[in-house]
């Protein structure tokens, strides 16, 4: 009995020279990261559940795979392993059981796939690569870290090069200190922060409704809205405003220091320019975020929603260790991203990760073929040869379609003479190349 070859709903898989893309994306991704002086781990799929779901409710911990083996399923046992729905959970475990072997601040990337029970639906997947960096502190961690950030948020970007956008930066504590002042007890804080978190998804008008349905006067509603309806025009236009800002609370006072702070220390980092902005609607309705949060948007896409996001946590690990472990992190949804720029048409297939493609007119031809691939290897340049000799428009056609930039052609008078014909499959050109000077050729051109 045959079955159609398919795969499931809510995974990304991609031809070869999409996979390209994807990788290079990826490659950009960990090269910045590592720029910024991170280091990488990778931790298992499985977590055993006890450790990962270690508190109930929550929509991402409903949609948990559990992992069981089939003798444990014929045993009737309950399932004790599951696979991560985050990177965070994990990393939590990760540093409290590593805590006495790790140097702090910790500076951490990770990149590897997580696993949703997402409903089945065009652009949300079940299986995804999240890239995610983390500084953690032991005990304490200065406020000047929150700042590095957006500093590798605006670089990723710019070095991904899809289009202007803008790395959205606040802090929890200066919308927090303005509820208290306007007589929001604090209990509520985390509800008017979840509504105030939709504000560019549903308008003033749908969260003026549900903050009166939570209590807050219209009086209230009114400054508050006006509040967070200020975006400055970069990172000199915000410490302008954060120095000028009146803070009637301390709380408040903390989360306008702490602003400026992160946008003195931009400037230092040489993020300036208007990429980098504070805009005070962004509240990351979770939580878990206790100080500085971040949202990223293409400007040209803003439909897309938010690229990258993250935020300050008073505690990673509270629920493994007694340790505190304040930190700072933020995260990208590669295979979303990925998709979302594909759909628009940001990103096209890349070329093949082979460079060069030898052809063949006889069978006589393979052993020279392949002492010229053996040295252009020991160079560095990736190197194919035909499977066999066939007419050359269809070796070509074959390494075309294969994303090949460079063929190789050389007959026998080529071959007597040293030399080799190098065709240019982007642009049809040919030219003439000595076989000493081959590697050197090729090594001075990229791949597509």
């Amino acid at each position: 009995m045959s079955s159609t070859p398919r795969t499931m709903p809510g995974v990304l898989e991609l031809l070869p020279l999409e996979q390209v893309a994807f990788q290079n994306m990826v490659d950009t991704v960990r090269r910045v990261y590592e720029l910024h002086g991170f280091v990488p781990i990778e931790t298992p799929v499985l977590e055993l559940s006890e450790v990962l779901l270690t508190k109930t409710g929550g929509e991402t911990e409903r949609q948990v795979y559990f992992a069981q083996s089939t003798g444990s399923l014929e045993q009737g046992r309950d399932p004790d392993l599951a696979m991560r729905f985050d990177l965070t959970v994990p990393l939590a475990r990760y540093v409290a059981e590593h805590q006495n072997d790790l140097v702090f601040p910790f500076r951490r990337y990770q990149i590897q796939r997580v696993y949703r029970g997402e409903a089945p639906q065009r652009g949300r997947f079940r299986e995804f690569y999240q890239a995610d960096i983390d500084i953690i502190g032991r005990d304490t961690l200065p406020v000047s870290a929150d700042a590095e950030c957006p500093a590798v948020i605006h670089d990723v970007f710019k070095e991904l090069a899809i289009g202007a956008f803008t790395v959205k930066v606040n802090n929890r504590r200066l919308v927090q200190g303005l509820l208290t002042d306007l007589g929001v007890i604090g209990s509520d804080h985390a509800a008017v922060l979840r509504e105030l978190d939709k504000l560019e998804k549903r308008g003033s008008e749908h969260v003026r409704e549900a903050l009166g349905e939570l209590g807050v006067t219209d009086q209230a509603v009114s400054r508050l809205l006006d509040f967070v309806g200020y975006a400055s025009k970069g990172v000199d236009d915000a410490i302008e405003h954060l120095r000028a800002l009146p803070t009637p609370n301390e709380l408040m006072e903390r989360g306008r220091s702490e602003l400026l702070t992160v946008f003195e220390a931009l400037q230092s980092l040489g993020v300036g320019g208007e990429a980098v902005v504070l805009d005070c609607s962004i509240a990351r309705g979770l939580d878990y975020y206790t100080g500085t949060v971040f949202e990223t948007i293409l400007d040209d896409h803003p439909g897309i929603g938010s690229i990258c996001s993250g935020g300050r946590y008073d505690d990673l690990a509270g629920m493994y260790t007694k340790t505190p472990l304040p930190g700072v992190g933020i995260s990208i949804g590669l295979t979303r991203l990925f998709w979302q720029l594909r759909e628009i048409g940001l990103i096209e297939s890349g070329g093949s990760t082979t460079q060069v493609f030898i052809t063949l007119f006889t069978e006589a031809d393979r052993l020279p073929a392949a002492a010229m691939a053996t040295t252009l290897r020991n160079a560095g340049v990736s190197t194919l040869i035909s499977d066999a000799p066939r007419k050359l428009g269809k070796q070509l056609k074959y390494a075309d379609r294969s994303g090949i930039r460079f063929a190789i052609i050389a007959g026998t008078d080529e071959r007597a003479r040293g030399v080799v014909n190098v065709k240019d499959l982007v642009d049809q050109s040919q030219i003439e190349v000595a076989d000493a000077d081959l590697a050197s050729f090729f090594q001075s051109r990229g791949s597509r």
